[in-house]
Formats: C-alpha cells, sequence, structure tokens
C-alpha cells in the first residue's frame, strides 16, 4: 500500500520537529535541568507524536483500513471501511 505523498511529507515534517523536541529534552535532562520543565516538554513530544499518528490515519483513512483478505466486517455505510479496525488504531493512540 502507497499512501498519499502529500499527506505523509507532512506527517514526516511533524515528525521531525518532534524529534527536535525529543533531543532536547535529552539535553535537558544531560544538563540537569528542572523535573518539571523536563516533563511539561517530554508531554509536548508525546502530544506531537499523537498528532502525527492521527493525521496520518485521517490522511489515508482508506487506505489504511481496507477490509483485509480474510473478510473484516466494513460498516455498510462506508464501503470498504472497517470500523474495528479504525477504532483500535485511534485507541493505539489514546
Amino acid at each position: 500500500m502507497e499512501l498519499d505523498k502529500d499527506d505523509t511529507q507532512a506527517v514526516a515534517h511533524r515528525l521531525r520537529r518532534a524529534q527536535g523536541q525529543l533531543a532536547a529534552v535529552v539535553r535537558m535532562l544531560d544538563e540537569g535541568r528542572d523535573c518539571e520543565a523536563v516533563v511539561t516538554q517530554l508531554s509536548a513530544v508525546s502530544r506531537a507524536l499523537d498528532r502525527a499518528g492521527f493525521a496520518l490515519i485521517a490522511a489515508n483513512m482508506r487506505q489504511c483500513l481496507a477490509p483485509s483478505v480474510q473478510g473484516a466486517s466494513a460498516d455498510p455505510g462506508e464501503p470498504g471501511l472497517d470500523v474495528r479496525r479504525l477504532e483500535k488504531l485511534f485507541l493505539s493512540l489514546a
């Protein structure tokens, strides 16, 4: 399966930004920075990763969730969309 290039570039940009934030958190730890400041930044990294995951799922929902060959049940209103797999993906980011 190939995902939309524009959408994946936007997600990749978010992930690179999160990667930079995480590197900053590691530096903060190495410098012995205040625990509250480190946790605040670590929380920001976590939110950035969650947003990247949600953006990827939302942008490529039909491709990510096409029913499997094993006959996954799809929502009658959305042919080709497996609602249970969608819920599982979203909850994996929660």
